[in-house]
């Protein structure tokens, strides 16, 4: 049994230790807005924050968040950082096929909670591993700019 913070709630859940956060997420609690993608944290599709931090949950175990706090796709943009994130997603109109939108977004967003200011180089290194097949990498550039002096 795992016990941890899932998106402001205290959340229990009963699955093997090993079992990866992606498939709680989707397959035992039913929050589907975290994709799979590649299965060995190569693409991003995957990404949550656990304490704040982008993380592929495809490859954490269960039993690592114990005790932690996990935010979701479906949470997100009720942080700053994370509604800011959206917000200039919509206007930027960024997505074009969707698939990898919201390992996008969680990894803009703490990107954005911990900079203020990011360079292109700071964010093509936070962005580093979010695979976007449509190529959408310069209106995600954008928007994260603009997010980040919103959220400032």
């Amino acid at each position: 049994m795992t016990q941890f913070n899932l998106n402001g709630r205290v959340t229990t859940v009963e699955v093997a230790p090993d079992t990866p956060l992606l498939w709680v997420l989707r397959d035992t609690l039913s929050l589907t807005g975290t994709k799979y993608g590649c299965g060995m944290a190569l693409c991003g599709a995957c990404t949550v924050h656990i304490d704040g931090a982008a993380t592929r949950s495809c490859v954490t175990p269960i039993a690592s968040v114990a005790g932690k706090k996990v935010t979701t796709i479906e949470a997100v943009g009720s942080t700053p950082a994370g509604h800011a994130v959206q917000s200039a997603w919509e206007r930027l109109d960024v997505v074009q096929c969707g698939y990898c939108q919201s390992g996008q977004i969680m990894s803009a967003a703490a990107l954005v909670a911990a900079n203020k200011n990011p360079t292109d180089a700071q964010i093509d290194q936070a962005m580093a591993g979010n695979v976007c097949r449509c190529s959408t990498y310069h209106r995600i550039r954008a928007a994260i700019h603009e997010a980040a002096k919103s959220a400032a």
